[in-house]
């Protein structure tokens, strides 16, 4: 199996794509080694010293390092496990995997609501995957919309920034009611 690597805007970060799917659908953070217990291969990366973060996205997996790991010594490891999950057949996820919850929407907001996700999936997202991370929706109110960063993105120097100057400018552009975009944690 060859599996390619690329960097993140996180230099703790890298992107793993083994030419598979990954997840059939949608994507799983996992912050801890605890909360990896519903999937194998997060397990298996976990136990490998250093590793700090996994992400699963549709064709990729992304591993953050602690500060004090170097990827030199790492990255052989995170790629001899992610190539040996896949080729003893394992499953990704095992049941039980459940997503982000997002918050409870005020009814007159659901259309507002809308076009931010509209937006978010067609515009944000595809370019966040493509460094190695995800941003998932988690409310609406009073005019500011409340986004949790997964993946490379969680932690990012430049994270502050792609959330100020880059998502909350083009959701004021395009819905005039936006007012504001803030990062939560879940």
């Amino acid at each position: 199996m060859f599996i390619e690597t690329e960097s993140t805007p996180n230099p703790a970060t890298l992107k793993f794509l083994p030419g598979v799917v990954v997840m059939e659908t949608g994507t799983a953070d996992f912050a801890a080694p605890t909360s990896a217990q519903h999937s194998p291969l997060a397990t298996a990366l976990f136990d490998l010293p250093g590793v700090t973060r996994v992400f699963l996205g549709t064709d990729f997996i992304t591993v953050t390092k602690a500060p004090e790991t170097v990827w030199q010594s790492l990255k052989p490891q995170v790629l001899g496990t992610i190539a040996e999950h896949f080729a003893a057949g394992l499953p990704v996820m095992e049941g039980g995997h459940t997503g982000v919850e997002e918050e409870e929407i005020a009814p007159e907001d659901a259309e507002i609501v809308e076009q931010i996700k509209e937006l978010l999936d067609t515009r944000v997202r595809p370019a966040v995957a493509g460094d190695g991370g995800d941003i998932v929706f988690r409310g609406y109110r009073e005019g500011v919309v409340r986004l949790y960063m997964q993946g490379a993105c969680s932690g990012c120097p430049s994270s502050r920034a792609t959330l100020k100057h880059g998502i909350e400018n083009m959701l004021r552009h395009y819905i005039p009611e936006v007012t504001g975009v803030e990062q939560v944690d879940i």
